[in-house]
């Protein structure tokens, strides 16, 4: 047996032996309640089901698939490892809001995260990506902080983050009343929130639950049914999906099990929506049922996190290479290394923009030199120039390009199989 496999029966074991020890105990422990084979220390949200054996045996292919990503985005520190993360953040930002219906292009994405405006996108959902984007680098900022206290008015603050650019939603603070799901398409009231007044109390319920020191219960289950209870108690006004997706996210960060952008499922999610809504209607029901079994959710979420997973490590494996192959087209050209980010993002497909080539930099490049720099690779024919001025932007060659189209020639076929099927 490998060290992989040997960590992974370990994981296994464990998560085998806490089940034995919960269920062992349910007549000393009012923790406990046998009839519904579920775990909490609460009283009033959604409880955290115990796992079985084959959802633990998912735990630990997960935790053997990040294993393997942990030798790529560890240390030491690769080059590319900077382009790949900032792209990974900015489809993390594009998920999350595109299941809200704030529509925008990777392009634009990255480039309201660098501080730029987009060439696309509309106002509002370039304020929506800009809070998200705030929002969410506060909690790459709490995920290494020493000093870190999770705690209701850290859900509030993240809220007013994401939501300051509109005060008629509440930015946060919780809702004032009643609050209905609508079926966008017809108007159907598919879920009604919990009664105002026991919102407080059930997010002083739900922090409980994130902060308990319980070792037994798994990161990213934890992390997931605290997603469940912030979206199905809809605290606010709006905006209370994101906020789900930003919590879960944190809890992962706080945890170090991966650096904090490839460790969150919010693009596997932009690009599930259909089947998110489904199963957190499975789940939720058309009313506040804290009752009701959370299994679904959590079996769900353990597929989002074992696709994503591998999604990332195919992409960590494409991006060293292309990596590579763009820094054999720069010194055949005779540029500098500084120019390598943008080659490489330019062969990925992106649009090269002054702003998102001096973002993505790891020199502290003027706009003047940026400027000198994608005009000297247009001209050597390896980018190819768009647009005037303010709305300039690059795109690759056709032979750059062809560096991408080599790699993806031979990707192995993509792995979608149901863990639990």
């Amino acid at each position: 047996m490998g060290v992989d496999e040997e960590q992974g029966a370990l994981l296994l074991a464990r998560h085998r032996t806490a089940n034995r020890r919960r269920t062992g105990s349910v007549r000393l422990s009012d923790t406990i309640r046998q009839a519904s084979n579920t775990f909490r220390h609460t009283d009033m949200i959604f409880l955290t089901p115990l796992l079985d054996d084959r959802e633990g045996e998912v735990l630990a292919e997960i935790e053997q698939l990040r294993r393997h990503l942990r030798l790529y985005v560890g240390h030491p520190p690769r080059r590319w490892l900077g382009s790949l993360r900032r792209m990974t953040f900015a489809r993390a930002v594009q998920g999350s809001n595109t299941i809200e219906g704030y529509n925008a292009t990777l392009d634009d994405t990255a480039a309201v995260i660098a501080g730029a405006e987009p060439l696309e996108a509309d106002t509002e959902t370039r304020l929506a990506l800009q809070g998200y984007r705030d929002a969410m680098t506060y909690v790459l900022q709490l995920a290494e902080d020493p000093h870190f206290r999770f705690d209701e008015t850290l859900i509030r603050s993240l809220h007013f983050m994401m939501l300051r650019h509109d005060l008629s939603r509440n930015p946060g603070r919780w809702r004032p009343g009643s609050i209905f799901v609508r079926n966008e398409a017809t108007g159907e009231v598919v879920y009604e929130g919990p009664d105002a007044a026991l919102v407080p109390d059930l997010i002083a319920e739900l922090t409980a639950e994130v902060t308990s020191s319980d070792a037994s219960i798994a990161v990213i289950v934890r992390a997931a049914m605290a997603h469940l209870n912030l979206v199905m108690i809809h605290p606010f006004s709006d905006g209370n999906g994101r906020m789900a997706r930003c919590l879960q996210t944190l809890i992962l960060a706080r945890e170090a099990i991966l650096e904090p952008p490839f460790a969150s499922i919010e693009e596997y999610l932009g690009r599930n929506t259909l089947a998110y809504y489904d199963v957190l209607g499975e789940v939720g029901g058309d009313a506040w049922h804290p009752e009701r079994d959370a299994r679904p959710w959590v079996r769900f979420s353990l597929t989002a996190h074992v696709r994503q997973a591998r999604t990332l490590l195919r992409r960590v494996k494409e991006s060293e290479e292309l990596w590579n192959l763009c820094a054999q087209e720069a010194q055949g050209a005779r540029l500098p290394e500084r120019v390598l980010p943008a080659l490489f993002d330019a062969a990925s497909g992106f649009r090269v923009r002054n702003v998102t080539y001096r973002a993505a930099s790891d020199e502290d490049l003027s706009e003047a030199m940026a400027s000198r720099d994608l005009r000297a690779m247009a001209e050597l024919g390896l980018l190819v120039a768009h647009g005037e001025k303010r709305g300039r932007y690059y795109t690759g060659s056709d032979s750059l390009k062809a560096l991408t189209a080599g790699i993806r020639a031979g990707r192995p076929k993509r792995d979608d199989a149901d863990p639990f099927a």
